[in-house]
């Protein structure tokens, strides 16, 4: 992933976002300003984005009971898993702890110690990473589906509109070049308000449209069972890869800690972003059940597995150009969301690693027409090399649904319930074998077989398409 083996003492920089002096957490590095509008902006922006275009899909897997039962259950556990993490931000009390834990892995490494602090690291890394990728195959379907759209207008639904998808990732991927010099999460709150506008605009207009097929056909279709299989066994295989496309569209716990390390206080930073994550996962699930459930009502057993850029939808194609557009700008905004801990992981690391290289120093640039902002060495380097490499794998791996539902399944457990819950019981001290703690672990190990499951499927999936 563009991360080459390093040093114990580095990889332990590298995946906890602090330095090895261990930064005494009480020292103010910077001004927190963020509200609860900021929070729940930034979540909406990572929640609201490429999972949501492959809900209907998932519901026609699942069927008209399964479907919208499983994405309420999805967001009730994020919910609990986010409150978990949230107490975890400050030690050792939740609210006005002097010490705080500015990232999920720093967080492990305090709460849980190193080793399973670097395990944590792998999957924040490859979680982050696997978003990009995803977004970038998300972002190349919805613009090569604004050509499409087009096309079809000017010559028929039945015209030869295909394109070459892979010029259409390198431009996303040089968007994203010049969009990831942006320095770090505190200088970047406007492009989360832009991007959650855009969530909105596009969840709502897939809703709309989905709602206009069904007036259109008089009458709902689909079935309790969804989509029929030719046997059992690829049944099994498609719900277990929707249950995973489901899961990437919920969980954001990577970056949550980063979230509520940009709150201000009073009132305490861990009912703030509660509160933030509540409403967002109210409105996010609103969005799903709706655009999940009305787009396999409009569209039955031939559901796109991309709901605006699978051409369920034809006309008015201005109006679909415009939702595609809104997906494009949401995830310009998204892939920053979940590329900003990775780039300040890194970039700590080398300062720290090299303090006096060239490399490390900023240096003023002043281009015509525009004010002078600063340019550093490496950040360019390795941002851009960075960009690059996802670009790559996903000209490799350009299957939507396949590789939501891996990312989903892989990362559903590890991030968003196992580590909460550990780090959650070390913080408030609960025994083992109590009640508490037996619930807190019963409910762990199911979240264990729903990920294992959904690997197994989207895994599956993944094969078929690349055979």
């Amino acid at each position: 992933m563009g991360i080459t083996t390093i040093t114990n003492e580095a990889e332990t920089l590298l995946l906890t976002n602090s330095d090895s002096s261990n930064v005494n957490n009480s020292q103010e590095l910077y001004k927190r300003t963020g509200t609860i509008w900021s929070a729940t902006a930034t979540i909406i922006t990572g929640v609201i984005g490429a999972g949501v275009l492959s809900l209907a899909w998932s519901t026609a897997q699942l069927g008209w009971i399964a479907g919208p039962l499983i994405m309420i259950l999805f967001a009730l556990i994020t919910i609990a898993s986010t409150f978990l993490l949230c107490d975890c931000y400050r030690s050792p009390d939740a609210e006005f702890g002097p010490i705080r834990n500015r990232s999920l892995a720093e967080a492990v490494k305090f709460y849980l110690g190193e080793k399973k602090q670097r395990i944590c690291g792998v999957f924040v890394v490859e979680s982050l990473y696997g978003c990009g990728v995803a977004y970038t195959i998300t972002a190349t379907e919805s613009i090569s589906a604004i050509q499409k759209s087009n096309c079809y207008h000017r010559e028929g639904h039945h015209a030869n509109c295909g394109h070459n998808n892979s010029k259409f990732m390198l431009m996303f991927g040089a968007v994203q070049v010049v969009m990831s010099q942006i320095p770090d999460f505190h200088n970047m709150a406007w492009l989360s308000v832009i991007a959650a506008v855009m969530s909105f605009s596009y969840a709502s207009t897939g809703l709309a449209l989905g709602l206009a097929k069904v007036i259109e056909n008089g009458k709902f279709l689909g079935s309790i069972t969804g989509v029929p299989a030719d046997n059992l066994t690829r049944k099994l295989w498609l719900v277990f890869e929707a249950i995973g496309d489901i899961a990437f569209a919920y969980p954001y716990s990577v970056i949550a800690l980063e979230i509520q390390d940009t709150l201000k206080s009073p009132p305490p930073e861990n009912q703030t972003l509660k509160k933030a994550s509540t409403a967002s996962i109210i409105v996010a699930t609103f969005f799903y059940l709706f655009c999940g459930c009305f787009g396999y009502a409009a569209f039955g057993n031939n559901t796109p597995g991309n709901l605006l850029a699978g051409f369920g939808f034809y006309e008015p194609y201005w109006l679909v150009d415009f939702a595609n557009a809104c997906v494009v700008l949401n995830l310009v905004g998204g892939y920053q969301v979940f590329s900003q801990p990775i780039f300040a992981l890194v970039e700590k690391w080398f300062n720290a690693k090299f303090p006096n290289s060239i490399f490390s120093q900023n240096f003023d640039l002043k281009l015509p027409l525009l004010p002078a902002f600063q340019l550093n060495s490496f950040r360019l380097w390795f941002r851009t090399v960075y960009v690059a490499s996802i670009t790559g794998i996903s000209m490799l791996f350009p299957y939507f649904n396949q590789v939501l539902g891996v990312l989903g399944a892989v990362n559903f457990w590890s991030l968003c319930i196992y580590f909460p819950v550990e780090m959650y019981i070390v913080q408030r001290n609960i025994g083992s074998w109590t009640r508490k703690w037996i619930v807190l672990e019963i409910f762990s190990f199911i979240c264990l077989i729903i990920s294992v499951f959904s690997l197994i499927g989207s895994v599956q999936g993944l094969i078929s398409a690349l055979s």
